[in-house]
């Protein structure tokens, strides 16, 4: 039976169904191999694979795998460390985007040391806590699959959301030109943002505004995703973190890769932690709930159409 390193409360869930089936309960903690730690969270994150896990949407999370804890990116201090891990200590501020085999809406988790990357001085722990998935899925949707280049042209759905409002700042960072579509409330922020051109989807057609694309970054699929395909030059990229339609692309001669999730990196995250450092890069929180609202967190993030991020508070 493996050692266990106490008790945490977390997210948990025992079988797949709506808000009703997400309880929060405590469970052991187990003790970090070699090569991990144990991290005192202070921040999780909300993402919308929390409860597309819950409702047991999510495939790499299926049956076989409950009972679990939910979440995907944290930050923290950690409070213990495997017996091999000399360039982390007690007390390291950290933050993560851990595996599908821990979850990080707890007030305990075992982080592996190559998901770990260290919180820059300057940076809130509220903001790493908020950042890594978002930032994860925006950079390598951009960079790693969309290979975005300074000079070209690129449309960003959903310009004032969690990872909208990365994907904004990291292509701007990049030297594209960028257009996003945001509702007429988050025109003005996503222009702060660096935006070029901020398209309202409420009022306008973006196929009309952004045209002659070199990619497209799509979070939306459906309709959206149907009508950015003629948006792109012969050749363009569309990038979706849902299945794009090959038939369309064949139609418009325009490349697509297979649907992705993204993946921890402690490389990537560490870069996009240095640009918050920097001021290049701002991340905003719509609003934070206690463990216990987690419920009402998950509503909030779903229904509520925040702008930017929502986080978890584990601190008691």
């Amino acid at each position: 039976m493996p050692t266990q390193a106490g008790t945490t409360r977390a997210v948990w869930i025992e079988t797949f169904g709506g808000a009703e089936v997400v309880q929060v309960a405590t469970i052991p903690v187990p003790a970090p191999t070699d090569d991990e730690v144990v991290v005192r969270v202070a921040v999780a994150s909300i993402n919308p694979v929390d409860w597309k896990t819950a409702e047991g949407k999510y495939p790499p999370m299926g049956a076989d795998k409950l009972p679990f804890v939910l979440g995907r990116d944290l930050a923290g201090t950690i409070e213990t460390v495997g017996s091999e891990n000399a360039e982390w200590a007690v007390g390291d501020r950290v933050c993560a985007f851990i595996g599908t085999d821990r979850g990080a809406q707890s007030e305990r988790v075992v982080v592996k040391t190559s998901e770990l990357a260290k919180v820059p001085d300057g940076v809130d722990t509220d903001v790493a806590g908020a950042v890594a998935l978002a930032a994860m899925t925006a950079w390598q949707g951009l960079f790693d699959h969309g290979g975005l280049e300074a000079g070209q042209r690129v449309l960003i759905h959903g310009g004032a959301g969690g990872v909208g409002h990365l994907a904004v700042q990291f292509a701007r960072w990049k030297g594209a030109t960028v257009f996003t579509t945001a509702s007429g409330r988050d025109l003005a922020f996503v222009r702060a943002l660096g935006a070029d051109t901020a398209i309202d989807y409420e009022t306008e057609r973006f196929e009309d505004i952004a045209t002659d694309l070199d990619l497209v970054f799509d979070t939306q699929g459906g309709e959206t995703q149907a009508r950015s395909f003629p948006t792109l030059r012969k050749g363009g990229m569309l990038v979706s973190t849902l299945e794009p339609d090959a038939q369309k692309a064949a139609e418009f001669g325009v490349r697509t890769v297979p649907r992705w999730h993204a993946d921890p990196d402690a490389g990537e995250l560490a870069q996009a932690l240095g640009l918050i450092a920097d001021g290049q890069v701002r991340v905003e929180i719509a609003r934070r709930f206690p463990l216990d609202d987690i419920r009402e967190a998950q509503r909030f993030a779903r229904e509520g159409h925040p702008r930017g991020k929502v986080i978890l508070d584990l601190i008691q």
